[in-house]
């Protein structure tokens, strides 16, 4: 059997005529290059836009897989996709991951807890053991004051100072 050679170009024609490829990259690969893009590129931003335009990409690559519409039908799917998406499943992901509270502040948590008066507590003195620290402490009302082993509650924390008022 002669071999026949061909040259590099003829080559090309030939792989570019096949049936496998007829002549150009399927349009559903294209779209689908064009989905990972997206979502990789979301990886940088965040704000979760580019996934949506990814989802309607991917929707547009299945549209064209499934039903080998034309181009124009494909931009459209990816219209459709990528608006509905914008408009009905971005807020509700953005709400459902920025929804938590996170950790309470550490002075936050000391508010409401019960502290005990070491030393007497006046408008410009005094000092309570609150969580097994030492804190400085003023009354609420000024003219109140708490004496030694009196129970005291923390209404909020004002700088390095607890302002207590004494629970009955």
């Amino acid at each position: 059997m002669p071999v026949i050679r061909m040259g590099r170009r003829r080559q090309l024609q030939t792989l570019a005529t096949s049936p496998a490829y007829p002549g150009r990259m399927p349009a559903a690969l294209i779209w689908l290059v064009i989905a990972i893009g997206l979502a990789a590129a979301e990886a940088l931003t965040g704000d979760m836009f580019l996934l949506m335009l990814s989802g309607g990409a991917l929707a547009a690559a299945g549209s064209n897989w499934l039903l080998d519409w034309p181009v124009w039908a494909d931009g459209a799917v990816f219209l459709v996709v990528s608006v509905l998406l914008l408009v009905l499943v971005r807020p509700a992901l953005k709400r459902r991951l920025t929804s938590g509270q996170g950790l309470p502040e550490p002075v936050k948590a000391l508010e409401g807890q019960r502290a005990l008066v070491l030393d007497q507590v006046a408008r410009h003195q005094g000092q309570i053991k609150l969580d097994g620290e030492v804190w400085t402490a003023r009354p609420l009302n000024e003219d109140e004051v708490y004496e030694p082993g009196d129970q005291v509650t923390v209404f909020r924390i004002d700088g390095a100072t607890a302002v207590v008022w004494k629970s009955v």
